[in-house]
């Protein structure tokens, strides 16, 4: 009987607004959607990414130790880059700043690991020079190499100076032959030579080293640093290919510039740049590029024959001053 007449009493009772239970709000402050602006931030270039943590150089000269903020994103910062830092900015031994911002970038320096995957590593950013570093001998020369970071260097309007190491072991004349057209600044270079030319070309930019392994670009810096900062290493005997001994890009002040040391790199793919922009980057194929059929795709010629027909005439014109010029362009469709 009780129980039912607690039933029949509910049923009677009238609820209002005032009976309902409010959960109490989790924090009374209101959420904004409003970011700070660290008007107080600071410039800074950075000089070297490694795991996670960011060294760079203000403008004042003090090297500070910095983390980038969580949204940045992952490898966002790379070396070259001019970020605004807040925070402890003394450089004293154990403090850390952070880096809220990466200023825009004039260019930058990247390359598909894979050009069947496609995936983008950024190597650097902001350079006003590309050295691509070649030895004579032990390791060979490579011209598929220099041509995909010539067709980088054009695309981002880098200067390229191509440099060849060890000429007391090969004569490099042939190899820099197939780059006369182009009309890039070559150099020969052994040990023990003068460096005096090579710090003129080096003055007031930042350039960038980049080469296979075993090339020589660590001991060059050594040599135009008159120092040991960057370690060095041998040819492997067998597979005659270098060994690494720079594990990251870093960043060294060369009187009045910059000079960037890469690790030595194996591969240097070219799929995240589009053939147009390729060709865009070589005047005397600008011909060429519009005379094609429609829709002409620039592959090579048992796939595009009336391209190839229509490259013939223009090398028998002398259009093209050099068929090597073309080939630059086709190192991605090989």
């Amino acid at each position: 009987m009780a129980t039912h007449s607690r039933r029949s009493n509910s049923r009677n009772f009238r609820f209002d607004e005032s009976d309902a239970r409010v959960r109490p709000a989790r924090s009374t402050r209101p959420r904004s959607k409003d970011r700070p602006t660290h008007e107080s931030a600071i410039r800074a270039f950075v000089v070297q990414v490694d795991r996670g943590r960011s060294t760079c150089v203000t403008e004042d000269g003090v090297t500070v130790s910095a983390m980038k903020a969580r949204e940045l994103g992952k490898n966002s910062v790379v070396v070259g880059d001019q970020v605004a830092l807040v925070g402890d900015t003394s450089g004293k031994e154990g403090t850390l700043a952070r880096i809220v911002s990466v200023y825009e970038r004039k260019n930058s320096l990247t390359r598909t690991v894979d050009d069947g995957v496609g995936f983008e590593r950024m190597i650097v950013a902001n350079v006003d020079q590309m050295v691509i570093v070649v030895a004579a001998a032990n390791p060979e020369p490579r011209a598929g190499f220099v041509d995909r970071c010539l067709v980088v260097a054009f695309d981002q309007g880098i200067e390229p100076l191509l440099l060849i190491t060890k000429r007391d072991l090969a004569d490099a004349s042939e190899f820099l032959h197939l780059y006369e057209a182009l009309g890039i600044p070559t150099m020969q270079l052994q040990r023990g030579d003068s460096l005096d030319q090579l710090r003129g070309l080096l003055a007031e930019k930042t350039s960038v080293l980049i080469g296979h392994s075993g090339v020589g670009k660590s001991t060059l810096v050594n040599a135009l640093l008159e120092s040991t900062v960057r370690a060095t290493g041998d040819v492997n005997d067998v597979t005659g290919r270098g060994r690494h001994t720079s594990s990251s890009a870093t960043a060294l002040h060369l009187n009045s510039g910059w000079i960037i040391d890469t690790p030595g790199v194996r591969s240097f793919g070219l799929h995240h740049i589009e053939i147009e922009r390729v060709l865009s980057s070589f005047s005397d194929l600008a011909e060429v590029a519009t005379a094609c059929p429609k829709n002409c795709t620039h592959k090579i010629a048992t796939i595009e024959p009336d391209c190839a027909s229509m490259l013939g005439q223009m090398v028998r014109r002398n259009v093209v001053n050099d068929l090597r010029a073309y080939v630059v362009c086709s190192t991605r469709l090989k």
